[in-house]
């Protein structure tokens, strides 16, 4: 590719990806969690990224939120590099670790007013995060006497208050209850529907079948399969199987 197609590529890149991996290398000791992980994402794209414990999933998404430094590769969310233009990539991306911990000491409202202040929002932004959780009757408990479930509403609530473009999330069901569920996922497809992509991390192969148009399929710090989520069903047809059987066996 010459100069000028490399540069066509990357503007490309810059307009249509809202998330990009280029060559992303992360070792812990002797451990390589991510052995060169390349993908994109389309903006108003929506992803689940699988694979079995230790893959690499999480480190992905940490490295993608800015919370961890690739050895080598670039990261970009909205066109941004995560690690050389932070402050512009993390305005456009809304986070949710798998078992994420709110400010425990402040209420349901103060963690939402304390992080829509960090994000310049005003209190309609609150407002709002409190109707699409379902959290008006715990406004005034403290996050350190939320159960569970109420904590990861309340989790969810911090990470899309400013409607992000991006939304990373793992294992976003996490100790919900079946109406709390539904809720979370109508919600979820009703924002990526409305434009904003989504980037879902997940054991649980009906949530990623509800939130996501794309698979991704890790294992041992690379990606393995990339395909739409209807060709794995037409798979797991074809095979006379369960869309898990084929996934389990994409892992191997």
């Amino acid at each position: 590719m010459g100069a000028v197609g490399q540069m066509l590529y990357i503007i490309y890149i810059l307009l249509r990806m809202c998330i990009a991996a280029e060559g992303l290398r992360k070792r812990y000791g002797d451990v390589a969690a991510l052995d060169g992980v390349t993908f994109e994402v389309p903006c108003g794209g929506a992803v689940a990224l699988l694979g079995p414990n230790g893959a690499g999933k999480s480190t992905t998404l940490r490295i993608l939120a800015g919370l961890l430094r690739p050895d080598a590769g670039i990261a970009r969310l909205c066109g941004y590099d995560v690690q050389r233009q932070p402050r512009e990539a993390k305005a456009c991306m809304g986070f949710l670790p798998e078992d994420a911990a709110p400010f425990l000491s402040l209420t349901v409202r103060e963690n939402l007013e304390y992080v829509a202040a960090l994000r310049g929002l005003d209190g309609s932004a609150v407002d709002w995060a409190v109707e699409a959780l379902g959290l008006g009757d715990l406004e005034d408990r403290l996050a350190s006497s939320l159960s569970r479930g109420n904590r990861q509403r309340l989790a969810l609530a911090l990470a899309i208050m400013h409607k992000p473009r991006v939304l990373l999330l793992d294992e976003p069901l996490n100790y919900l209850d079946i109406p709390a569920q539904e809720s979370v996922i109508k919600m979820l497809r009703g924002m990526n529907a409305a434009g904003t992509t989504i980037f879902v991390s997940t054991h649980i192969m009906s949530i990623a079948e509800r939130l996501a148009r794309e698979v991704l399929v890790i294992n041992r710090g690379r990606i393995v399969w990339r395909g739409a989520m209807e060709e794995l069903k037409a798979m797991a047809q074809d095979a006379g199987e369960r869309i898990e059987e084929v996934v389990a066996r994409l892992m191997r």
